[in-house]
């Protein structure tokens, strides 16, 4: 099954949250953002961490998509940013100069991509020299922490061990990354850990809501809708806590300079 990407149904599907603090400090300690003019956010989605950017002092942003589905979304979630442009490309071919950015994020991408090689060629052909390069991905390991009322993503795969198989297969082995970006050119880099608070649900309610919808949760598509209404329930009942439920994501960055 799998989300569709270039359906107008889900153009805002990742538009409705913003960055959390814990990632604006993780990207902190890793880059000189004071140093970074020029960012360019490769598989942007809803805009989301492109925003971000741009309220962390960059003074200019482009973000790229593969879908013009999800760039509409983003450019309605950005219109008020003057300095946030989009382009439609994808991780390939981004269709910019090369050696024109200082500073490349790649955030929830790789998952959806097998060609590792080709993908961080592009980003070190658009860095300029001694420009970041920022990948954020789950890991084998980063998915399957047991669920609880903070790890919500835990409960889909205990629930439906199908999806433990489609998300193995899709992740890749933090080695792999490291040795890929070697062998590319990249230097001094650097793997950490991040718990990211994803969103806070001012009740139980608003968090099942989302999860009915399936909104920002590409991995729910490979649900029908009667295997989504149980993994709902499930959570429900499984869940004792009724307000302020604070969704975390456990993930992997990865720093690399060109």
């Amino acid at each position: 099954m799998g989300m569709d990407f270039h359906s107008k149904q889900n153009r805002f599907s990742y538009t409705t949250r913003t960055a959390d603090n814990s990632w604006i400090q993780t990207i902190k300690d890793l880059v000189p953002i004071k140093q970074i003019s020029n960012a360019i956010d490769i598989g942007c989605g809803g805009g989301i961490y492109s925003k971000a950017l741009s309220d962390m002092g960059v003074a200019s942003v482009t973000g790229v998509d593969f879908s013009k589905e999800i760039l509409e979304g983003a450019k309605e979630n950005c219109k008020d940013y003057s300095n946030i442009s989009f382009l439609q490309g994808n991780a390939f071919d981004t269709g910019v100069v090369g050696g024109s950015y200082d500073f490349v994020l790649e955030r929830a991408l790789i998952h959806h991509i097998d060609d590792l090689e080709s993908c961080f060629e592009e980003a070190y052909r658009i860095l300029d020299s001694d420009g970041y390069l920022i990948i954020q991905d789950r890991t084998p390991d980063d998915c399957f922490v047991k669920g609880s009322s903070e790890h919500i993503r835990g409960y889909f795969f205990e629930h439906f061990p199908k999806l433990v198989e489609i998300e193995a297969q899709r992740r890749h082995d933090s080695k792999l990354i490291m040795q890929t970006l070697k062998a590319i050119g990249f230097t001094e880099m650097e793997e950490v850990t991040l718990w990211e608070t994803r969103k806070v649900y001012e009740n139980k309610e608003a968090l099942l809501l989302e999860l009915r919808e399936r909104i920002g949760r590409s991995i729910l598509h490979e649900l029908t809708d009667s295997e989504l209404n149980q993994l709902v329930h499930h959570i429900d009942n499984s869940i004792a806590k009724e307000s302020l439920i604070v969704e975390k994501d456990r993930w992997t960055m990865w720093k690399a300079v060109k």
